[in-house]
């Protein structure tokens, strides 16, 4: 898995991504102490308001941004965001008011909504070799992960000496840092399109790829299954590890150590398997897997009552199947697209994807509150399993590599048919300005 990091621009940009994760862990742990010092006993709604405008940031901006990096220099674009970023994390330690709170978050928000997915979209165009492609895959999941674990500590140990506002600091040199890391590369520039689109096109290019693909109408599901678990997850661990099994708050960093450790294992075993299957051999199954975790953790819930044990084994495994399901999304998009329509699919995903954590986030907050755990594991393990199942009738199995095709709108003369003999010939099949839509019965 490391050998993809003997590529120097893909080493500097991983270290870049590394460096701001952990900036954003930092940010993530001050913003919560700053809330409370804004708001005391009310500082639970003052994060829950950030993290849906975050959300929304994320669903609306992606694609926006888009439509215009095109037009721009990616590095100096990735640059900008990152002091953008930097800038936002420098000011919040003086705000007095929750309203600043707010709006600072958005701008910083936005700024992420719009360096992520170019980042992702940068990467295929730096390791070309698919095999190179999955293990930088397996990578950044990894980093997220390690991020995860490793962050908390870290802020644990500066508050240990120093005041919370030296977590804002570094955040700061995280995304200073990442600037830094991202101008030492030289970022590969896609062929400029001869079309002249307007506003409109482009903020919805990526959208109406998406729909238009029919692995990625599956992969849009698959968002929806993802979500549904892992909001679980993240929602519900304090519920169930301090509320209903009265344990100490270091049990609710225990039982979230133990899901991001499954989904390590999965990152490091990922490269080898997706070497042997196809993605959606391994991101269906896994998908499904964590269906059955959640409707069997709620039937043992229901006769037994929620176990500590039975949690950690549950978490595990879940986080096992979180990673394994979404971890392959890189691949699909990446041959989904041209490379100059890659940036504005990315957007869409990065889009689609927090649209299905928006949704199932309160909804996993609610049904906690509201019926209690074991209905909550029932209700988000069905919606799991249900996105699930739609992901494989939206997924064709029988996907080829290439597919037959005719074009008769099409002069023979025509540069595309350069190669084929009349109208009908077949290639790698995507989504672009001569093929608006999936052949009639061919899978996707």
């Amino acid at each position: 898995m490391l050998s993809v990091l003997a590529n120097h621009t893909y080493r500097h940009l991983f270290a870049a991504q590394v460096i701001a994760l952990v900036g954003t862990g930092l940010l993530t742990v001050a913003l919560g102490l700053l809330a409370y010092r804004l708001a005391g006993a009310k500082a639970g709604a003052v994060l829950g308001t950030a993290l849906a405008v975050k959300m929304v940031a994320y669903v609306l901006v992606a694609p926006v941004a888009q439509a215009f990096v095109t037009r721009l220099p990616r590095r100096a674009f990735l640059v900008v965001t990152d002091l953008v970023r930097a800038g936002v994390a420098l000011v919040l330690p003086f705000v007095d008011q929750v309203w600043q709170v707010y709006v600072l978050i958005a701008v910083l928000q936005s700024a992420s909504a719009a360096f992520t997915p170019t980042f992702q979209a940068t990467i295929p165009d730096i390791l070309p070799d698919e095999c190179d492609y999955t293990r930088a895959l397996s990578l950044s999941r990894l980093a997220y992960d390690m991020e995860n674990l490793l962050s908390p500590m870290l802020a644990a140990a500066l508050l240990t000496v120093l005041d919370f506002h030296v977590l804002f600091t570094g955040t700061v040199v995280g995304f200073l840092s990442s600037a830094v890391l991202v101008v030492t590369t030289t970022l590969p520039t896609p062929e400029a399109s001869a079309r002249q689109a307007g506003i409109y096109d482009r903020i919805t290019r990526g959208l109406r790829i998406y729909l238009a693909t029919p692995r990625l109408r599956g992969l849009l599901a698959l968002n929806l299954a993802v979500a549904a678990a892992g909001a679980m997850v993240i929602v519900n661990t304090v519920v169930i590890v301090q509320a209903i099994l009265h344990r100490p708050q270091d049990d609710v960093a225990v039982a979230l150590g133990l899901f991001g450790g499954g989904s390590m294992v999965a990152a490091l075993l990922l490269p080898r398997v997706l070497d042997r299957l196809a993605d959606r051999a391994v991101m269906i199954p896994s998908a499904a897997l964590l269906g059955l975790v959640l409707l069997g953790f709620a039937a043992s819930s229901w006769s037994q009552g929620i176990g500590w044990v039975t949690l950690l084994g549950m978490w595990i495994v879940l986080g096992i199947g979180y990673s394994a399901a979404q971890t392959p999304t890189g691949r699909l998009l990446r041959r989904s697209a041209s490379p100059d329509d890659r940036p504005a699919l990315f957007a869409a995903q990065f889009a689609l994807s927090h649209a299905a954590w928006l949704v199932t986030y309160p909804l996993a907050g609610w049904l906690g509150a509201k019926v209690g755990m074991p209905a909550t594991l029932t209700a988000l393990g069905a919606v799991t399993l249900a996105a699930t199942a739609a992901a494989a009738l939206l997924w064709p199995s029988d996907e080829p590599d290439t597919v037959e095709h005719v074009h008769p709108e099409l002069d023979e003369s025509h540069p595309h048919l350069a190669m084929a003999r009349g109208h009908r010939h077949a290639h790698a099949y995507v989504i672009d300005d001569l093929h608006h839509q999936w052949p009639s019965g061919r899978p996707g």
